[in-house]
């Protein structure tokens, strides 16, 4: 890791841990030890407000990425773990109404994956690029999500509820460190901070008990299969953590540092796979994942030279002896790579030879399709993306993309008002998508609606839990509508219905910075 990326690090974790201590510091005396509630465990409200402070680090992180077609395909295996844990009833109407529920998307190429408190999962695109399937992606976000429902880090910070509360923030954040950074630089960085705050002696990082890993591991192949993911997919994760295991986790594998693996734990998932009715020959790899897979690799921060490997991968004698599914993921790891590295014409060719591969596969060429179209948006030919633009779609992706082309393109706001009311059905149904907001943002100014910018950009904020700028852009939001009132000349005409919304929305967040300063201070409300 550079050194500045080291330094940026530290300083993130640094702010986090300052907060989380604040946020769990009792109202006497902050050098006491901290009360978890009335004796028990942590309420559903306060591991929400824990996990909101994390998540606001993690958004800031350089690393965070929020990238539509791989947010839609977790996404997609998210909610069908979801809706099987409800079914199972693994969630609690009360857990799944207070808790966040977002998957976090990291930019790393450590096979990492973790949960947070409140509802947060992190997923780093390391991941999902080696995983063969959905299903074995599955597997794992199975097994973080039943750490979540089942509560264990709020019951692990109540077991070690005797330690000082910056000892506990400093064990989530130096463990997200150190398992994020594979041993590198930033992996020190995230050992030293939990060495330092002496809050895990095991391991000298935050582990989960080996029960609950086993209650995971029950839990989660429990989620999984009753999502409909082949317990095959669970067999064949196990089977690449425990060959990592076997080469005593060289640093590839930082999620076996977290998550370390028992003779135990193997044996009795392999007998629940073995469990499982039907065909239990190897999963097939299909179009669509292979792609995503290569999407995942060519966006966790490759290299130059890495990038001109992918590339010359497609023209290699080796090429015509994968599999369809593997020339696929060969032609979109070398498509978005030449894109990346500015040869415009050989990304063009090579998504054209990947949308003739993925004929007849629905789910692949539409991948292609979006590829062949950011291709042309990332070399700022937006114009000759139009063909694969489609500006009635419900999908994110297609939305994101109609979005930017439509600015690109300068449409009218009458060609723009399908895109815009799209993004508009989006953030009513997801206040927190972050990213639709800042799409109607642009769109807005484009349209010289700078009053409802400002507001969408104050939504952007609101959604990434950074309040104070969200209050700033209300601000300057309701400062415009006063100039605008007055008649200030070259602004557009009041929209007194939208003035009302930001004055409200103003006083809401007012309210929440408030919540946050008497949270930290130990306050009551």
């Amino acid at each position: 890791m550079p050194r500045t990326t080291l330094i940026s690090c530290c300083k993130t974790l640094l702010a986090a841990l300052l907060v989380l201590a604040q946020l769990l510091l009792p109202p006497v005396a902050r050098a006491q030890l901290p009360g978890m509630g009335d004796g028990g465990e942590m309420t559903i409200s306060a591991e929400r407000q824990l996990g909101d402070r994390i998540g606001r680090e993690l958004y800031r992180d350089n690393a965070y990425i929020d990238d539509p077609v791989l947010q839609e395909y977790v996404q997609s295996i998210f909610q069908k773990l979801m809706a099987a844990a409800r079914t199972r009833g693994e969630l609690s109407p009360e857990m799944e109404e207070r808790f966040a529920w977002r998957v976090v998307l990291m930019r790393d190429r450590d096979i990492n994956a973790f949960a947070l408190p409140g509802g947060y999962m992190g997923i780093n695109l390391g991941l999902i690029a080696v995983v063969g399937s959905r299903d074995e992606l599955a597997t794992v976000m199975g097994h973080e999500l039943s750490h979540i429902t089942q509560r264990h880090i709020a019951r692990m910070l109540d077991k070690q509820s005797r330690q000082t509360p910056w000892m506990l923030a400093g064990m989530i954040l130096g463990a997200i460190a150190a398992s994020r950074s594979g041993g590198r630089s930033g992996g020190d960085l995230g050992q030293a901070m939990i060495m330092g705050t002496q809050a895990y002696a095991m391991n000298s990082q935050l582990s989960f008990s080996r029960d609950m890993e086993r209650e995971a591991d029950r839990v989660g192949f429990g989620v999984m299969t009753q999502a409909g993911y082949a317990p095959q997919g669970a067999a064949a994760m196990f089977e690449k953590l425990q060959y990592a295991s076997r080469l005593n986790d060289n640093g590839s594998y930082p999620y076996l540092r977290s998550h370390p693996l028992t003779s135990e734990r193997i044996a009795d998932m392999q007998a629940r796979s073995q469990l499982g009715a039907g065909n239990h020959a190897a999963l097939p790899l299909v179009m669509d994942h292979a792609m995503i897979s290569a999407r995942a690799r060519v966006l966790a921060r490759g290299g130059v030279d890495q990038l001109r490997l992918w590339v010359d991968a497609a023209g290699s004698t080796d090429f015509d002896k994968g599999s369809p599914a593997q020339q696929a993921g060969t032609l979109y790891a070398a498509s978005l790579s030449a894109a990346q590295l500015r040869d415009f014409e050989q990304a063009r060719a090579l998504a054209a030879r990947l949308v003739t591969r993925t004929n007849g596969d629905a789910s692949a060429s539409r991948l292609a399709r979006l590829l062949s179209a950011e291709v042309e948006l990332i070399a700022g030919t937006p114009a000759r993306a139009t063909p694969w633009i489609d500006t009635k779609a419900k999908e994110r992706p297609e939305q994101f993309q109609a979005a930017q082309w439509a600015v690109a393109t300068r449409q009218t706001p009458a060609q723009q008002a399908p895109v815009v009311q799209g993004l508009r059905d989006r953030v009513a149904r997801d206040p927190r998508d972050a990213g639709a907001w800042r799409l109607l943002s642009n769109l807005y100014n484009a349209q010289n609606e700078p009053l409802r910018a400002l507001r969408a950009e104050a939504e952007s904020n609101v959604a990434m839990l950074d309040y104070p700028a969200a209050r700033d852009r209300f601000k300057a939001a309701q400062d415009l509508a006063r100039q605008m009132a007055e008649g200030k000349p070259g602004l557009p005409p009041l929209d007194h219905y939208e003035a009302s919304i930001i004055d409200s929305r103003e006083r809401e967040i007012e309210g929440l910075i408030r919540q946050q300063m008497q949270d930290e201070r130990g306050q009551p409300r």
